[in-house]
């Protein structure tokens, strides 16, 4: 897998225009989260993953807040089995939902968090006694942590990301992350689903010229599980005016079950060994109703479904389960299997349906793709080969990174600064259909109120108009298609509520004009690639005929053309235009002659006539927005509020970790030179024992501060203490540094003294041309270095090791560059050029050229300048042939 994802980026380089842009890709899961970054830096690879502070390629999608800290990632999943009850998870299947639903689901996964209800009726999570926050803050700072990963991982700021979702994802749960993502500080250039991430992933290397097919994507994360049905094909496109084959894949269908997923065979584990562990401690106790223990038996089960994955057999440890109790057993995978019986025949319902609703067989199925962690689950495998009467699954995919590398390809190609070179088509379509229902007076809940806005798998994204014919306010709700089929969690059809105004008040003011069409309002609504819909624009729409005066033609009578004054009604620009292409060509013709003369047409008044005039005006509406309940926005004072919240912890984390960077280097320098002065014999050359003593006492100073009223220090006295620390030690840590590098300096400096010399002799055969005053100069120069350190060599042994050094290796370095600096200067004067002396001519020569040459010219200037033409023409083919410049 390895080897052919190697071999992709390799080929994907080929592809990608060189930019110095980044952008990013976040595969958000219940459990773990990727985060693929496009980054096309020379020598690295163009998407690459980007590994988080344990060198880790996924991150625990968790925020924890212990003693008044945040926690994140690996961060928070260290503190899981000791403080559940303060770290969040499965945050990305709460968002969107109602308080009812996400309080549900946390008790049916033994989550012990503090869920409250907030004035949406969506959820909040008390970390404190008076501390809570929005499922969409929470997730926000997950998402904030998966785009520090990214700017960390390539250097640049990263702000634009594409972020997936399951394909079961509502409105409420699109928007709700696109307010999270704003939150973090990131912008969302789309949402893609998660299937269509893992299609590019999967057509983005193959060539489908020759053959369309059929392909299932089947998809069982930890908490759900979908299959799509994707159609490859290729059309032919003209590029350069050569006819090119472009591959491009459709999502024909998808279907889910939002509650099925690796979590639900943990959890029959978890029941399991909980009921076990009951019988073996007995005294009525259970172990359901303890958060800690629950945990702690949580995280073995992970391990022990994983080693049955590959194994018939797997134990389970876990030390303190309860009450000091320590908790062992082992299970089969055959017991494992019948546990989660009911599990297998749920797992197929999504390929069934995607089947019937296609009218495809399995054997029209070209490949099963398996992609997500639970499908390597032996069982679930062996439950597809069956239905699809195959001997192997398709695993062409990395079943944890196939759909964050396919979203960074959808990055890319979305990315103003990145583009693809290679051109693979995606027409993804929505999950869900949609219906408008309208509502107000004199309207009547029938077929005309309810219409089809949005059928299921329409084209994302997609633009649609509606048009009504009506006079007065009225509401409009935006609604699922059929109620059998909703986002998990919710019960009402009605996501999105919108107040049209104005229309009453517009049709008062028309009302006395003459309307020749019922006023009709133009409802304008968007599908976004995010698969978002919206009611963005309403529009009355006026139509007013009426009689205006005009005045009548001014023509002569040879030229007016007979008309009734009824057939003449306005239908709008193009009568109008009509009128004046009809006055142009009676005015006459304009004469070709400037002699011509053309009689004027004589003209009289004749008043004016009366034209009928049809008018159209569009009036824009008022939209205001009324959604209620978990789906509704957030006010731009609540949201002002979640960004200041965030960056102050955010702020906070980084002194935070400052603080602790600053406390690890002032512990580490501590221990460091307490070792070397009482270990290292060469510092007694350089020092007396007096003033190391006076040093390690001032270390064991610091170090009893920092195991005590250091504990809670901040990042400032940290570094105040070091730089103490380094001032009092310093001195003789630069001394034992010059004990050997102040001898290395001085033999280097008379080594190149010794070599200057002899490149000075050379001098005076091989460049005789440098002037003599500069190389003596230089030799002035050399005698003075030489002398300086024969003095100060001579000083520094009557000095003793204890004391300042007379000199450093720095000075004789800065000394030593110097003179290079003064014999390059000198080196690099060029040799002159020798002088050219013309040849004296005899007074008979110099007379005679001058006659001839004073004739050639005279002849020169008499000639055309056609002749002068010919004779250079001449000149030119006489001469050398010509040749094509390099």
């Amino acid at each position: 897998m390895l080897f052919r994802l190697g071999i992709f980026l390799s080929l994907l380089s080929l592809f990608l225009i060189r930019s110095e842009s980044a952008v990013s890709s976040i595969d958000l899961g219940s459990e773990w989260l990727k985060v693929a970054v496009v980054n096309l830096k020379p020598g690295q690879s163009p998407i690459t993953i980007a590994i988080n502070e344990m060198s880790k390629r996924k991150s625990p999608a968790l925020v924890a807040f212990q003693s008044e800290t945040r926690l994140l990632g690996e961060e928070a999943a260290g503190i899981v089995a000791r403080y559940p009850d303060k770290v969040f998870s499965n945050l990305r299947d709460m968002i969107g939902k109602p308080y009812q639903d996400v309080k549900r689901s946390a008790d049916s996964m033994y989550l012990p968090l503090d869920v409250v209800e907030d004035s949406r009726g969506a959820a909040k999570i008390r970390v404190s006694s008076d501390v809570s926050y929005s499922v969409e803050e929470l997730l926000g700072m997950i998402l904030k942590y998966a785009s520090n990963l990214a700017e960390f991982h390539s250097k640049v700021t990263v702000k634009d990301a594409v972020i997936s979702v399951p394909p079961y994802f509502g409105q409420a749960e699109r928007k709700g992350l696109l307010k999270a993502a704003e939150m973090a500080g990131i912008n969302v250039i789309s949402l893609i689903n998660e299937h269509s991430g893992a299609a590019l992933q999967y057509g983005i290397d193959k060539d489908f010229s020759n053959e369309s097919r059929h392909v299932i994507l089947y998809d069982m994360g930890s908490s759900s599980t979908y299959a799509a049905l994707v159609f490859y094909s290729a059309y032919n496109s003209k590029e350069f005016g050569r006819t090119v084959s472009v591959n491009q894949f459709q999502v024909k269908d998808v279907r889910w079950d939002s509650e099925l997923g690796g979590q639900n065979m943990e959890l029959r584990l978890v029941e399991y060994f909980a009921d076990e562990f009951n019988k073996q401690v007995g005294n009525g106790v259970d172990v359901r109703k303890h958060p800690k223990a629950m945990a702690k038996l949580k995280k073995q089960v992970k391990r022990t479904k994983e080693i049955l994955s590959a194994n018939t057999a797997a134990p389970i440890s876990v030390e303190s389960l309860y009450d000091d109790r320590d908790f062992r057993s082992t299970i089969t995978r055959e017991k494992f299997e019948e546990l989660c019986a009911d599990l297998w025949d749920k797992s197929l319902v999504p390929v069934k349906e995607v089947l019937k609703h296609s009218g495809l067989k399995a054997d029209d199925i070209y490949a099963v793709e398996l992609i997500g962690g639970a499908t390597r689950v032996p069982k679930l495998q062996a439950t597809l080969q069956e239905y699809f009467g195959r001997k192997d699954l398709d695993k062409h995919l990395d079943a944890d990174e196939a759909i964050v590398l396919g979203s960074a390809l959808h990055a890319a190609n979305l990315s103003d600064g990145i583009k693809l070179n290679r051109k693979l088509g995606m027409v993804d379509g929505s999950s869900y259909g949609f219906v408008v229902e309208l509502d107000g007076a004199d309207l009547s809940k029938d077929e005309a109120t309810r219409l089809l806005l949005v059928p299921r798998m329409k084209k994302l994204p997609s633009k649609i108009f509606k048009s009504i014919n009506h006079g007065k306010d009225f509401e409009v709700s935006l609604a699922y298609d059929h109620e059998d089929l909703l986002p998990p969690g919710i019960t009402s059809p009605v996501f999105a509520h919108y107040a049209v105004s104005g229309l009453t008040d517009t049709a008062e003011k028309y009302s006395s004009r003459n309307l020749s069409a019922p006023i009709k309002t133009n409802l304008h609504f968007s599908l976004s690639r995010s698969g978002i819909l919206s009611l963005d624009q309403a529009d009355a729409v006026i139509q007013i005929t009426e009689w205006i005066e005009v005045p009548k033609k001014n023509l002569t009578v040879e030229n007016t053309t007979s008309a009734s004054p009824n057939a003449s009604v306005d239908n709008g620009a193009n009568s109008t235009s009509e009128e004046s292409n009809s006055n142009s060509e009676s005015d006459g013709g304009v004469s070709n002659g400037s002699n011509s003369t053309v009689e004027e047409p004589s003209t009289t008044d004749l008043g004016t006539e009366r034209k009928l005039k049809k008018r159209t005006f569009k009036i824009p509406l008022k939209i205001v927005e009324k959604t209620t309940g978990p789906g509704m926005p957030l006010s731009k004072e609540s949201l002002a509020e979640a960004k200041r919240r965030l960056e102050a912890l955010d702020k906070k984390d980084a002194e935070r970790r400052r603080t602790a960077e600053l406390k690890n280097n002032l512990e580490e320098y501590i221990y460091a030179t307490k070792e070397k002065l009482e270990t290292s014999e060469d510092f007694e050359k350089v020092s007396s024992n007096d003033e190391r003593q006076s040093v390690i006492k001032k270390l064991d100073e610091v170090q009893e501060w920092l195991y005590t009223d250091g504990e809670d220090a901040s990042a400032s006295e940290f570094q105040d203490r070091l730089n103490s620390l380094k001032a009092t030690a310093d001195p003789i840590f630069f001394r034992f540094k010059e004990l050997t590098a102040r001898p290395e300096a001085v033999e280097v400096a008379r080594q190149y003294l010794s070599d200057l010399k002899q490149s000075i002799r050379g001098w005076e055969t091989e460049k005789p041309w440098l002037p003599k005053d500069r190389i003596d100069e230089l030799s002035t120069s050399m005698d003075k270095l030489k002398t300086w350190l024969d003095e100060k060599e001579a000083e520094q042994k009557k000095t003793s090791g204890y004391s300042t050094p007379v000199f450093t290796s720095e000075e004789v370095y800065e000394k030593v560059f110097n003179l290079q600096d003064k014999a390059a200067s000198i080196k690099r004067i060029p040799k002159p050029k020798p002088k050219v002396e013309k040849p004296v001519k005899n007074e008979t020569e110099t007379k005679s050229e001058n006659t001839t040459s004073s004739e050639k010219d005279t002849s020169e200037n008499d000639k055309p300048a056609g002749d002068s033409d010919s004779s250079t023409n001449e000149k030119v083919k006489g001469g050398s042939e010509p040749h094509d410049e390099l």
